[in-house]
């Protein structure tokens, strides 16, 4: 595999989302001067890998290699992009994790369903892990018509600690796609401190922004406890703004054995017709104030 390209992973069922993951994945290759790698995880593991045996399971990875060959070659001929082909065994949020850290990919693109009966939950469930275990930021596709480009990038803000490390990633994206930046923030109090702060900072993130030539919205949006959750709010925004990209960080806090996504950022990945980024927030000093540099 080339060294010198950005790698992006892109697992796959061959079902109708990941393909168009992958197709998404196709047109951030061209902007970031990137290759695909197409994952697929065969599930080994439980009462059905016990039952089909190791010759049927031969068959099936004959066959799967043959969808990717042909996947590959309708992408590198229509999309202009180098894929390459990598076939796991084991769960699937946990190679999609390895296989990322062992390409050192920069992202991770996959199809998500959402909530739903069981095969969406099924498909969810496993998106979700992917972004609780991952390194690297993962884009979720659930959606089924996107714009090739990405004209509008939304960031809801809060007074945490990762604010301007999101600020810094959307700032990366608009650049690539001559975006705007849609900045917002969900309040759900009438504290005159908490708004008067919130209000400094979205005019502090609004300008640093735009010192980077890049045009750039910012707006509260009044919530009511009890009517709407600060999940749907923001997804409702980003409809609103016709956004492209919902650009979020996932929340981590370490525990014995896993990782812990904030309920906002699930029910925004679950719910978002628009690409979801879920960014990991690298550790670093407390510097709750966005102090532009």
């Amino acid at each position: 595999m080339s060294q010198n390209l950005n790698k992006i992973v892109v697992p796959t069922d061959f079902g109708e989302q990941s393909l168009i993951a992958l197709e998404q994945a196709a047109h951030l290759a061209k902007m970031i001067n990137g290759e695909i790698t197409l994952l697929y995880v065969m599930e080994t593991s439980g009462l059905f890998s016990r039952l089909i045996g190791s010759s049927h399971e031969e068959e099936i990875r004959k066959e799967v290699n043959q969808k990717m060959d042909e996947l590959i070659e309708k992408t590198e001929k229509e999309q202009g992009v180098v894929v390459q082909k990598v076939v796991a065994h084991g769960s699937v949020y946990e190679k999609v994790a390895e296989v990322a850290d062992m390409l050192s990919a920069k992202f991770i693109v996959m199809g998500t369903s959402g909530a739903g009966n069981i095969r969406k939950r099924f498909i969810g469930s496993n998106a979700l892990r992917v972004v609780r275990e991952s390194q690297v930021p993962v884009i979720t596709i659930k959606g089924k018509h996107h714009r090739d480009g990405c004209k509008n990038i939304v960031v809801p803000l809060d007074l945490t600690t990762e604010t301007r490390e999101k600020v810094n990633k959307a700032i990366e994206f608009a650049k690539l796609y001559s975006s705007d930046v849609r900045v917002c923030s969900v309040l759900f109090t009438n504290d005159e401190f908490i708004v008067n702060r919130l209000t400094r900072q979205l005019a502090q993130v609004k300008a640093f922004i735009e010192k980077s030539g890049i045009r750039c919205t910012a707006e509260i949006i009044k919530g009511i406890k009890g009517e709407e959750s600060l999940g749907q709010i923001i997804v409702d925004y980003s409809n609103k703004v016709e956004g492209d990209l919902l650009l979020i960080m996932t929340q981590q806090e370490t525990d014995i054995t896993e990782y812990f996504i904030g309920s906002a950022a699930q029910e925004i990945i679950n719910k978002s017709d628009i690409p979801v980024m879920s960014v990991v927030p690298s550790p670093k000093k407390d510097t709750t104030e966005f102090l532009p540099y």
